[in-house]
Formats: structure tokens, sequence, C-alpha cells
């Protein structure tokens, strides 16, 4: 029989026809659409996707720098403005609590006006809030500046992961987009190395600070015009806009191959006949909430939320818990570990997770790493001794990061932008980024506190227990994508179903 699934007018006319196969197993009609994306799907690692890794990537890299550079900053500001712990917590944790709402914003816009219309914009947002950080008169300044910031940060992350996910085949589709994501190692090791060369330098600590983060907005201007050069990608172009030439000249860059002429709708049986919806298309947050989204969207948000509290809490106050644990250290040696850890620890993990996640699964990665997460932060919490040694602690410390990123700091990047339809790719993942950096922004925040308070085994027994909570989440809530097209992972054609009328033309 022959279905056809027409999408709404406020999401374009394009119609897909798809002869389906009966009972006797003859093939399914393949439309020019299909054709284009299965092209896509099967398509070898290209010039074209090395060139998106390097746009999308330096987006993280600046990302990464600004946010974890204000732990070193705030070492060296808050002795000169005198900065009680409120203040601190604040500067800490701002720019978390806007790259929510940035998250939320620009996932949505990408779904409703396209990738391309803003893939820019996050970069000249993120760019004016570090360059006006960097002059702030004041704390209050500060702040709001960091605020702006954080805006920019938080839509990178729909934005980068949707763009690279969607150009990406299926068979490589995690390692490139792990591979954007991967950027970030390389941002929390140039930060602490500034650091360091700034410290040593003998500049005045007041313009040593403002250069730190000042420093943040060039990889983002330099990036800029590269992500200008980025068309739209040719899912959303076929599924939201009926682009058919738009989507086979891009797949012709992406594959080096000339696709045939796709224009022309696929011919249908003689017999058949096609209609237009009579009813008017269910809205996008209905699309959200129905199974099996609304359970990966539990799943996605959920354990990007724990790994934040624990990540970021841990990451941005690294200066403090080095302090804890030798309070005889001077800011320029702690900085050394820092730098160290993310040397020794984090870069293998991010590398491992490239060249694994395409054959292990996002599943499998993930509750291996909230695993030896809860271990690592657990032992630092319940024996005493590590924290009164520093080479011990160092190793159990680093062990930790190791497997955050071979873990869940890159597949919770991963998941939301493969398991959401075209149509909610974004926002789906905007939402999760978003509930992600209110779990960084609550780590950041209450971290200082618990070291000061509970010392450093009660903020590692947190940490273990966010981290245990999110190797539950992710064991019963999230399918596996590996090894499959998105349209496969989402069932579009379920999703077409759901978002509009499904009119029955020959049966």
């Amino acid at each position: 029989m022959l279905y056809t699934y027409p999408f709404s007018r406020e999401h374009g006319s394009y119609m897909i026809e798809e002869h389906m196969a009966d009972h006797t197993g003859s093939p399914h009609h393949i439309t020019p659409a299909q054709a284009m994306l299965a092209a896509l799907n099967e398509s070898t690692f290209t010039g074209f996707h090395v060139k998106a890794l390097i746009t999308s990537g330096m987006g993280f890299f600046t990302d990464a720098y600004d946010l974890f550079i204000i732990g070193v900053a705030l070492s060296v500001l808050t002795p000169l403005w005198h900065l009680n712990a409120l203040e601190v917590g604040l500067l800490g944790s701002t720019s978390l609590l806007a790259a929510a709402f940035g998250a939320l914003l620009f996932g949505r816009l990408a779904d409703t006006i396209g990738r391309h219309a803003i893939y820019g914009l996050t970069l000249v947002v993120l760019a004016f809030g570090a360059v006006a950080s960097a002059l702030s008169p004041n704390v209050f300044w500060l702040i709001a500046f960091r605020f702006i910031l954080g805006l920019g940060i938080g839509g990178d992350y729909p934005l980068s992961a949707t763009l690279m996910s969607e150009y990406a085949n299926r068979r490589d589709r995690g390692k490139m987009v792990t591979m954007v994501f991967s950027m970030q190692a390389l941002g929390l090791i140039f930060g602490p190395l500034v650091a360091l060369l700034l410290l040593v330098s003998g500049i005045n600590h007041d313009l040593v600070w403002r250069i730190m983060l000042a420093l943040g907005a060039v990889p983002a201007l330099a990036t800029f015009y590269l992500r200008r050069q980025i068309d739209e990608t040719p899912r959303y172009a076929l599924a939201m806009r009926g682009d058919h030439e738009g989507a086979s000249r891009t797949i012709n860059a992406v594959t080096g191959k000339a696709q045939r002429d796709t224009r022309q709708p696929a011919p249908a049986p003689r017999n058949s006949t096609s209609q237009k919806p009579t009813k008017r298309s269910k809205s996008w947050l209905s699309l959200l909430f129905r199974p099996p989204y609304l359970r990966w969207l539990i799943g996605t948000a959920g354990c990007w939320f724990l790994l934040d509290i624990a990540y970021y809490g841990t990451t941005i106050s690294s200066p403090l818990v080095l302090k804890a644990l030798n309070t005889h250290a001077s800011l320029v040696t702690n900085t050394l570990y820092t730098l160290l850890i993310f040397v020794v620890a984090a870069l293998p993990g991010y590398i491992l997770a490239v060249f694994t996640i395409d054959r292990l699964g996002r599943k499998l990665i993930q509750c291996l790493g909230f695993a030896l997460m809860t271990l690592a932060y657990g032992l630092i919490a319940f024996a005493p001794a590590l924290s009164s040694l520093t080479l011990p602690f160092l190793l159990v410390y680093g062990v930790s990061y190791f497997f955050t990123e071979f873990g869940p700091n890159v597949t919770t990047f991963v998941y939301p932008a493969e398991v959401f339809p075209v149509m909610i790719r974004t926002t789906g993942h905007g939402i999760a980024a978003a509930l992600g950096k209110c779990g960084a922004f609550l780590g950041a925040l209450i971290f200082p506190s618990l070291l000061s308070t509970f010392h450093l085994s009660g903020a590692m027994g947190f940490a273990a227990l966010v981290s245990a909570l999110g190797l539950l989440l992710s064991a019963f809530l999230l399918p596996e994508p590996n090894q499959r097209s998105l349209e496969e992972i989402s069932n579009e054609h379920e999703v077409l179903n759901a978002h509009a009328q499904r009119v029955p033309v020959n049966a």
C-alpha cells in the first residue's frame, strides 16, 4: 500500500512517499530524499567532515577555556578584590547558569529557523562576553558579562553537536561528534598553560586575570568566518524546507559524488492518488513529550545534570581541591598539578573515547565511566589517608578524570544529537545541555562550601553519590544508537505519523 506523510506548512511542504512492503516481503519504494540520505549515511570520512570538525571543534576549545579559566582567574582575583565566598561562587557559576538559557534559546531557534542561520551568532555573543569580562571594573559587572559569555557557550552545545551528527555517516558518527567535543580537552590544557605563563611572567596580577579572560575571544572570532561557510545540513533542508536541490548540492560536497536530480518526486503506482492533510500538525512540544522521546529526554538530560554536578564542581574548584590537599603549595604549583592531571588523565580519556565509541557503543562507555567515577570519588571520600598523600591522591583523582572523559562527559554530548528526530533535535539537545549546565551551576556553586564545611572527603562523597545515580539512569533509560542511521534511531516515519495526519491512499 502507499501512504503519504505530509508536513504542515509551518514545517515546510516536503512530502515523503513510501511504498510499504507487504507480507510477501516485496521491497520498499525508495524516494529521492531517502536515496540522498542513504548516500550521506554510507559516505566515507571526507575533507568536508574535517572542515566541519575544525569549525565545530574550535567552538568547544573556546567553551572549555572560557568556562574553566575562571577557576584560576579567581585565585588571582580573590585577594585583589577581597571577594567573599558568595562572590567567588557566583563568579564561578554564573556563566554555567547562563549556558542553560543559551542552550534552550539557541537550541529551539536552530530547529525553528535553521542550523546555518544562527551557527555563527553563538560565537559573537561568546566573544563579546569574554572581552567585556576582561574590562570589568568591579565584581558586579564581571558577573553580568560572565552571564553574557555563558549564553554563547550554551548555544554552541546543541548547534555544534547536531550539525556534526547530521553531516556524519552512520559508521563514524560517534567518532565525529566525539572529536568535536574532544576539542574541550585542548581548551582544558591551554587554560592552565596560559595561566602558568602569565603567573611566572612577572606581569601585574590585575592585568594577568584580565588577559586570561580576554584570550577567550580570540579563537571564537577566528572561527566565525568558517562557520558562515558551512551550509544548512541536508537532513534539515529536506525535512523542514523541502529543499531537494540545496540538500543534493550539500551532499555532493560531503561525499564528493554527484547525486541524480531529485527535484521531482518519485513516481507512485498508477492506482494511487495524493491527498493533502486535513488536520493541523501537532506541536513540537507534544512530539518531544511522546514515547519514546520523553524517556530519552529524561535519560539524556538527567545523566548530563548529574555528570556536570560532579565534573564542573571538581574541575572549577580544582585549585581549592588541590589547596585542601596541600595547604602550603603555591598557586603556581597547584596550577601545574591541574595541568598535569588534564594532560596525563583527561586528554587520553578523550582520545580513547574517539577511537572506541563506534566499537563499544555509547551506553557501555557511559555506564563504565559513571561506575569508575563513583569508585574513584568514593575512595577519596572513604580513605582519609589519600587526602594527606599527594601522589596517591593525584593518581586516584586522575582516574576520575580519565573515566569522566572516556565516559559520560563525551557520551552525554553525543546521545541527544542522535536520539531525537530532526524536527526537535537541537531542541532536545538544548534541553539536555541546559539541564546539564544547571547541574554545572549547582556543582560550581556548592563545591566551595562543601570543601570548607565537610572538607575534601565530604565533597568527594557527594560527587560519588551523584555519579552512582548517573549510572542508574544510563542503564535503565537510554538506548544504544551505535551504527544506526539517525532516521532509524529516531524512527522518522513514526515521527511523521505523530506530527501530521497519516493519509491512506490505496490499501
